[in-house]
């Protein structure tokens, strides 16, 4: 019977199983017309990093030093009634001891440029087969979850006291393979543009005169240093480059449209935006950062986030902010992210709010609260979870509640509530 993985599980491979030498691991999917997807292994040492070029197997480099684990290519087999786009031969107990962890990885070639993402690929699967039966020892199908994604971590294949185990990983990351070499320690330099050759001996042409310049409006630049949640369900990992994550920036900013009627024909001047999250620890802990009820959060203790100020008219530059502490990443098992009308009529286009997600190292996360319900005074705007204890996935939400309470029970926190005030 096969083993079938969820996302975050892990599963024993050689454990009570040392028969299990030599391993296929095998990677399929299915991806529309002119979408060229990559397959490719980072060998990693125990801090988590290659220690060279040579430790990146892909079609350029299919074999490691050892010979130990090889990109089977054209010679691919059908094992367990299943031909693999992708099949890598790995002889277990040959891998070089300062091997700790091997991780399978999916790009898209060139995504970014061409604006092509793992939504249009289907049907992701890893698996694990004992090449000298030919049995499917476990196997792990990619849930579809994805939206402007370029790479996908898909599992470790990895040491623990001294025998083989595989995590089902399944994150995404924008920047393609560029962005995942980065993250494990091999730099990616731009190719040089090639000089043209110089002439030898050419004969002296007289020039002709420049002709009319015929000039076309260009297309608005990509900007890669800005991603944007635009639709309900949209979901992207936060980097993880080098060492932890680093503080990460929840930034709320809002304005008032002076003289513009609100609900009703009310007025919105005077309107009070607030950012504020539900925090759930690992250990159990749960609880609230917020303005109302002067509750600040502490960024170096529990619960590890803390919001640093309470813009009151919309005109501070620098908006609202929570800031999470990225080094506890192992300790937060998820956040909602907030915005809630404290004071004022309740008219969302008016107040015009973005939350704009910071990261070390890597693009902002911005989602717009451009669906409003002026009914309703509370907005949840962004689902923060824990990945792997790795990093942390930004899910958008953009759902309106009539307060705390319905937006507790919405996403089951089981907290007791009474009326506050700041």
């Amino acid at each position: 019977m096969v083993l079938a993985l969820m996302k975050g599980q892990k599963a024993d491979i050689t454990k009570n199983n040392p028969s299990f030498n030599n391993l296929i691991i095998g990677m399929g999917w299915s991806s529309g017309a002119g979408i060229d997807v990559d397959f490719s292994a980072f060998l990693l040492r125990s801090n988590g990093k290659v220690s060279g070029d040579s430790d990146l197997i892909f079609y350029s480099n299919p074999s490691d030093a050892s010979g130990a684990i090889t990109l089977v290519g054209e010679n691919k087999r059908n094992l367990a009634g299943r031909l693999d786009q992708e099949q890598v031969a790995i002889r277990i107990d040959k891998v070089p001891q300062a091997i700790d962890r091997i991780s399978f990885t999916l790009t898209i070639y060139d995504g970014e440029a061409k604006r092509q993402s793992f939504s249009s690929v289907n049907d992701a699967y890893i698996r694990v087969v004992d090449e000298n039966t030919g049995r499917e020892i476990l196997r792990y199908d990619i849930e579809k979850n994805f939206s402007i994604e370029t790479a996908i971590v898909v599992g470790d294949l990895y040491r623990y006291n001294g025998e083989w185990k595989f995590s089902a990983i399944g994150s995404g990351y924008s920047g393609g393979l560029a962005a995942l070499c980065g993250s494990f320690g091999i730099e990616v330099k731009a190719d040089a543009p090639t000089p043209p050759p110089t002439p030898v001996n050419t004969p002296i042409i007289p020039p002709k005169p420049p002709e009319p310049i015929k000039t076309e409006p260009k297309a608005a630049p990509v900007n890669l240093s800005k991603i944007s949640l635009s639709k309900r369900g949209d979901v992207i990992n936060l980097e993880k480059r080098t060492g932890a994550l680093g503080e990460i920036v929840v930034n709320l900013n809002w304005s008032q449209k002076k003289g513009s009627p609100g609900f009703f024909g009310i007025s919105s001047a005077g309107v009070d935006l607030d950012v504020g999250c539900l925090y759930e620890l690992k250990n159990g802990m749960k609880g609230t950062v917020q303005p109302l009820g002067n509750s600040f959060g502490d960024f170096l203790r529990e619960p590890y986030i803390s919001l640093d100020g309470d813009d009151r008219t919309g005109s501070v530059k620098t908006g609202e902010n929570l800031r999470i502490n990225g080094n506890k990443v192992s300790e937060i098992k998820r956040i909602v992210i907030y915005a809630y009308i404290y004071k004022g009529a309740t008219n969302w286009a008016d107040a015009a709010g973005v939350v704009t997600i910071k990261q070390t190292g890597g693009p902002d996360i911005e989602v717009c609260m451009d669906e409003h319900n002026n009914r309703k005074r509370m907005c949840a705007i962004a689902m923060i979870e824990n990945v792997s204890d790795q990093t942390f996935s930004i899910q958008r939400l953009v759902q309106y509640f009539s307060g705390h309470e319905d937006l507790d029970k919405a996403y089951r926190w089981g907290l007791s509530w009474r009326a506050g005030s700041k």
